[in-house]
């Protein structure tokens, strides 16, 4: 890590198609930053916090998404329509048996967007699979890197290492909403994987389609700044999948969740919108 990005602890990670170092996201500096102090108005929010890396580092919630956009319907299937519970326990804790079902169907090098504390990055270095997470929150890497998986703080959104080489690429726990446009999303990672790829996603458990602006709030009404979001079930996932570039091959429910596994499109039609292929099943 002598770099600062995190590639020297991974000599796997291909860099040849690297131009040298790359450039981290900035970092929280100084405590008029972490505290929201405004240069304009020299005010102090108290509230605006880092509520997420709070309870990465503690290893439990309660943590929320704060819907800030006005809900199209009431849908209570992982809240109460405007406070989303995540589920931090599980996402700090070791891999579970539906986790390790999505891993078994995972083709190395596996890029994990959006990786957290590292369940899944740590349990494909534990079994000899090269793996890298990324994620914006320097908390979820250092988490990561202390279960002894790889991983970079960078938005996928930027250049990554490995462009266009990566096997298999995981969105897991909601992750196809980082960006808020699930489309741009898996076009995105359409081209950081390698050709004939897989890409396994977690959908939400409710049948929604939403863009959402939202925020990270804790029980105590702590919370972060706002960033756009999605919310996608099977069906809107698989339409993004569809635009996007990529095929459903399947699709399952285990442990109350719901996945996708799609595969990079390789055909045309004459019409110009690429052909699906493979299958889908149901539970």
């Amino acid at each position: 890590m002598a770099d600062g990005t995190g590639i020297a602890s991974a000599p796997w990670l291909p860099t040849t198609a690297l131009p040298g170092t790359l450039p981290l996201l900035p970092r929280p500096a100084g405590p008029e930053r972490r505290t929201g102090r405004s240069a304009r108005r020299g005010t102090v929010d108290p509230r605006l916090a880092d509520p997420y890396a709070d309870a990465l580092r503690a290893g439990h919630g309660p943590l929320y998404l704060r819907r800030l956009t006005p809900a199209a319907h009431r849908d209570t299937a992982d809240g109460d329509g405007d406070l989303l519970t995540l589920e931090i326990e599980r996402w700090c804790g070791a891999a579970d048996a539906v986790d390790l079902d999505v891993l078994d169907r995972c083709c190395g090098p596996v890029l994990d967007v959006g990786c957290g504390p590292g369940r899944l990055v740590g349990a494909l270095a534990a079994r000899g699979v090269r793996c890298l997470g990324v994620d914006v929150s320097p908390a979820a890497v250092a988490l990561t890197r202390r279960r002894g998986g790889s991983a970079l703080r960078r938005s996928v959104f930027e250049r990554l290492p490995g462009e266009g080489r990566w096997g298999t690429v995981l969105l897991m726990d909601g992750n196809i909403g980082i960006g808020g446009d699930p489309v741009a999303l898996l076009r995105r990672l359409r081209a950081a994987a390698a050709p004939g790829s897989r890409l396994l996603a977690e959908a939400s458990r409710a049948d929604v389609d939403e863009r959402l602006t939202v925020r990270l709030e804790d029980a105590h009404g702590r919370h972060g700044r706002p960033f756009p979001w999605a919310r996608v079930g099977t069906a809107a996932l698989l339409r993004a999948a569809e635009q996007a570039g990529w095929a459903p091959v399947e699709q399952w429910q285990a442990g109350g969740r719901r996945f996708v596994e799609l595969r990079q499109q390789t055909t045309t039609p004459p019409d110009g919108h690429p052909a699906p292929t493979g299958r889908s099943t149901h539970p």
